[in-house]
């Protein structure tokens, strides 16, 4: 099909449907349009549509993005195309249920595996290689995955002539149907053992720890997963491993604090530093640089140091930036010849502006109902140098 249905339209449903309604118009529609029910053509074509039209919007993320962005917002994420019941995943079991098995030997995708990995904020920022143990099923060692011990001697499976698949009826509220399901007792094999491995019990895969290596790649953010794909457990006859899912853990830095690409920093400056300016070294990812201070920085006053921030995850744009944050701070106690300089300075500035050194109220900005960006900023200072010409 050439342009893709809406996905409420493909299942006849309205766009108000809950997640139940979804469920029943597609197991409804899934039956109408079944292949192994439906000879006509253009069965298997609208199958397709309907089972991903389902997947899309049985769950509620995909849901979203669809209801939000339409075909686009899903695109990679809806319909795996109409390959057979063996790869529908947790679709096989709703068909087999209702519509009996397509097969009887299904190839068993391997699980998927996730483990925790805790990295410092540098290795985070920069990228690194870190080697760990991850538990998991493999091919079992004793038996190389034929399941018997070694010497022992493979013979067909009685119950099913060799075949793997085993015919049986089942009655559904549809009526009755007749599956094609696997063998019990070989599992699908079509073989036995007349002496099962005593290490994997006869199943050809064991738990085994293995150490691996994981490149993590640099802007990685605390919570991200990385995926490694066919490092999960072993498939079983022939199938395709299960992926390992890492999930990364940043451990917070003394210095540095991340802002989604940005990183911050705070720099305390003393009232000096803040009323004449001058330089000031600060940290960076890299190494220190020197800053230049204005003459009559605030707190709360930001200096950006542009390309000094976090990479981009897979260098998808260019790189953060480092943001200084000053705090002036005031001192807490002072000399008599301090406090004697300071109320010098204090007599000098109500000699050009009588009201220089009175408090300052500031109003709040009841448009949008947050405080003005001078509330907190001058009176540090001030309270201070008001409080140390009156004595306090």
């Amino acid at each position: 099909m050439s342009e893709k249905r809406d996905y409420y339209e493909v299942l006849e449903i309205p766009r108000s449907a809950n997640e139940e309604d979804i469920k029943k118009a597609f197991r409804r529609m899934a039956l109408q349009y079944h292949p192994d029910r439906n000879r006509e053509s253009g069965a298997t074509e609208r199958f397709k549509e309907i089972n991903e039209a389902y997947q899309v919007l049985s769950d509620s993320e995909s849901r979203a993005r669809y209801d939000r962005f339409g075909h686009q917002g899903v695109n990679g994420n809806a319909g795996n195309g109409f390959e057979g019941f063996s790869d529908f995943g947790g679709f096989g079991d709703i068909f087999e249920s209702f519509f009996g098995g397509a097969s009887g030997t299904r190839v068993r995708r391997g699980r998927d595996v996730e483990l925790a990995l805790s990295i410092s904020f540098r290795d985070a920022i920069f990228g690194t290689s870190r080697e760990t143990n991850v538990m998991r099923r493999e091919i079992c060692s004793r038996c190389s995955g034929s399941r018997g011990e070694p010497g022992s001697q493979k013979t067909t499976c009685q119950t099913c002539n060799g075949s793997g698949k085993v015919r049986r009826a089942q009655r559904t509220l549809f009526g009755n149907f007749e599956q094609i399901g696997e063998c019990s007792t070989c599992r699908g094999i079509g073989t036995r053992v007349d002496r099962a491995c005593i290490q994997c019990n006869a199943t050809g895969v064991a738990n085994n720890r293995r150490k691996i290596s994981i490149d993590i790649p640099s802007g990685v953010d605390d919570g991200n997963r990385i995926v490694m794909r066919g490092h999960g457990d072993v498939g079983e006859l022939g199938g395709q491993a299960g992926d390992l899912y890492v999930r990364v853990h940043v451990e917070p830095d003394r210095v540095f604090t991340r802002s989604g690409n940005d990183v911050l920093i705070r720099a305390e400056l003393n009232v000096v530093t803040a009323m004449l300016g001058g330089d000031i070294t600060v940290p960076t990812l890299e190494d220190d640089k020197t800053v230049r201070i204005e003459p009559g920085v605030q707190t709360g006053n930001q200096r950006v140091l542009t390309g000094l921030g976090v990479p981009r995850l897979r260098n998808d744009g260019p790189r953060g930036d480092q943001i200084i944050q000053f705090a002036v701070v005031t001192p807490r106690s002072l000399t008599t010849e301090q406090k004697d300089l300071v109320r010098k300075l204090g007599d000098t500035m109500r000699a050009t502006d009588d009201r220089a050194l009175d408090p300052v109220i500031v109003e709040n900005d009841v448009s949008y109902g947050a405080r003005s960006a001078h509330n907190g900023s001058d009176n540090g200072i001030w309270s201070w140098l008001k409080g140390t010409f009156s004595g306090q």
